[in-house]
């Protein structure tokens, strides 16, 4: 029997049985099984790419119109962050000979979570997310700590902490990533994350 027909995405356990859900998003890939599992559970996602780590320009390019684009296909709201490497450089000053999942990383995680919970609440959504804690290569005790941070910061939301790596949505996300041909990057995205 075909693996794909026999999938079925997980439950989560929503706080407040919210169904309205800000959803940052760091690439397509990541974000590829966590929309499919939020759909499959009844909630509504608007997707905020947020990502001012990601260096070069065009590299970062990329990553937007890919999740534009599987968005789009979604048919789901999809709002575009702003773009400022300068002041994220500016950010993470002092960081950057830091290993990943140092103290670079939880910055950079703070800067990107404030962002999304204020824009969870200007779009009146009380919880946010993000598809950072779909990645093995993030520490996720860092993503909870830059969430709580930002709920601390913005009045009127919520930060969901959800390991978005269990439920098989690791297998699901390579096996969609594959299914959507969406680009899938080589590295975290800040120029600090290329070196060996």
């Amino acid at each position: 029997m075909d693996k794909e027909k026999t999938y079925k995405a997980p439950q989560v356990v929503v706080p407040g049985n919210e169904k309205r859900i800000m959803l940052h998003a760091c690439c397509a890939p990541c974000s590829s099984a966590i929309l499919e599992c939020m759909l499959a559970n009844g909630l509504e996602p608007t997707v905020f790419y947020f990502n001012p780590n990601i260096f070069p320009v065009e590299e970062y390019e990329i990553r937007k119109q890919e999740s534009k684009r599987q968005v789009s296909a979604l048919g789901l709201k999809w709002i575009d962050g702003d773009y400022d490497h300068e002041e994220w450089l500016e950010h993470i000053r002092g960081m950057e000979e830091e290993p990943e999942r140092g103290g670079r990383c939880l910055l950079c995680f703070k800067m990107r979570m404030k962002a999304t919970a204020m824009m969870a609440r200007k779009e009146g959504i009380r919880l946010f997310t993000t598809t950072l804690a779909s990645s093995r290569w993030k520490s996720l005790e860092q993503i909870e700590a830059a969430g709580k941070y930002a709920e601390g910061m913005v009045d009127g939301v919520e930060f969901w902490t959800q390991n978005w790596r269990k439920g098989g949505l690791q297998e699901r996300r390579n096996q969609l990533l594959k299914e959507g041909g969406f680009y899938n990057q080589l590295y975290c995205g800040c120029e600090f994350s290329m070196r060996k």
